[in-house]
């Protein structure tokens, strides 16, 4: 579970990142973060991932008040979930198959783990032909698949995709997000996804979170236009 009481960011700038945030996702919801540029969308998912704490307020994500993390227990916390970016960060190079493992090993994992878990996730994103790859051989698609086989490593509760669809091509974004989706329903896995992407936020539906200047402007849920598939 994730949730926000009575949260405000402002940054030493002068700039109010986030005002009077209440917010609520439970265990096993996908939900869409919408906004504009500089709307807070950035701001909010740096709480949720502890890269800072907010000015007034609490955050907390699995039960953990974010404030209260010291030391190890910050990056064990952001080992527990799975982070999906824009542009990828895969190392370059390392193979398909060792960009997973490598987060497999930094969390200590057995190297028996890694051989099961790796041909797993890859296969749950319909890339195990291709482990021995480099990223440099993959289309931005499958770059950013590979990123979620990454993200799923660990078994997460919690994933957050933060403008996944950014750096690929657009037909291949309703790919991307069908497949969060599809992880979604078959694990459970609560995913909460950052976009700028108004039509595939029409398009799939779902719980819509609308962020401007700093503040929830809309928190529903929409049909979507796949609702007959």
């Amino acid at each position: 579970m994730v949730e926000l009481k009575n949260v405000n960011v402002h940054y030493s700038s002068g700039v109010d990142a986030l005002q009077d945030i209440n917010l609520r996702i439970n265990d096993g919801e996908f939900v869409f973060i919408v906004g504009g540029s500089g709307a807070g969308k950035s701001t909010l998912v740096k709480l949720l991932m502890r890269e800072i704490t907010p000015t007034t307020g609490r955050v907390f994500v699995n039960g953990k008040n974010l404030a209260k993390l010291k030391g190890n227990q910050v990056a064990k916390f952001r080992r527990s979930i799975g982070m999906v970016f824009q542009d990828f960060r895969l190392i370059q190079e390392l193979n398909v198959y060792e960009n997973v493992a490598f987060v497999l090993r930094i969390a200590d994992q057995s190297t028996r783990f890694i051989k099961q878990r790796v041909p797993y996730v890859l296969n749950l994103v319909d890339l195990a032909h291709k482990a021995r790859s480099k990223p440099k051989e993959l289309s931005g698609g499958e770059q950013q698949r590979v990123a979620i086989a990454r993200a799923l490593a660990n078994d997460p509760g919690l994933i957050i995709a933060d403008e996944p669809t950014g750096n690929i091509d657009p037909r291949l974004s309703y790919e991307i997000v069908e497949l969060l989706r599809d992880i979604n329903r078959s694990a459970g896995t609560t995913i909460i996804m950052v976009t700028h992407e108004h039509d595939l936020v029409k398009h799939f539906g779902g719980r819509i979170i609308n962020i401007d200047s700093g503040s929830i402007t809309f928190d529903d849920i929409i049909g979507g236009s796949d609702e007959d598939e």
